[in-house]
């Protein structure tokens, strides 16, 4: 079974990443999930735009730092994880999905191998952007099991 069926990562890739300070760095060997642009009010509010977001199973996540890794539990279900001395947006988990964690993409260290391939919640995106005709949108969540709860 091919598991980058959707992905340009090649086999065997060990993707690097980290806040913009250093203080939280972290390895994935595994596979990650091609880009989605996610437009949903409280990822545009706690990233300043919109999250753009892979996910890893989070058997194949390895920190090498996060002394300084904090969680903001927005619900309790959904939190979030940033880097308490640079402020970098780094993570989102869904209590629901223990087994994968997203990842802005921005974080990476680049190539990453991965495209941009949906904007969710597209009818939730701000006025003052424009939504790229190119990528497929949705004006709902993920497909299928995919999902998470974005409720208050």
């Amino acid at each position: 079974m091919n598991k980058r069926k959707n992905s340009n990562q090649p086999a065997g890739n060990i993707t690097t990443g980290s806040c913009a300070c250093g203080n939280v760095r972290f390895q994935i060997t595994g596979e990650l999930r091609d880009v989605v642009n996610c437009h949903c009010d409280p990822c545009r509010r706690w990233t300043g735009h919109f999250m753009a977001g892979t996910s890893a199973q989070i058997e194949n996540f390895f920190f090498e730092s996060d002394s300084t890794l904090t969680w903001w539990e927005r619900t309790k279900e959904v939190k979030y994880g940033f880097c308490s001395n640079c402020g970098s947006s780094l993570f989102w988990e869904d209590r629901g999905r223990t087994e994968s964690r997203a990842i802005t993409a921005g974080v990476l260290d680049p190539p990453t191998g991965l495209k941009t391939v949906l904007n969710i919640f597209s009818n939730l995106a701000s006025d003052y952007h424009h939504l790229d005709e190119e990528i497929k949108t949705t004006s709902g969540d993920l497909p299928g099991d995919q999902k998470a709860d974005r409720s208050n």
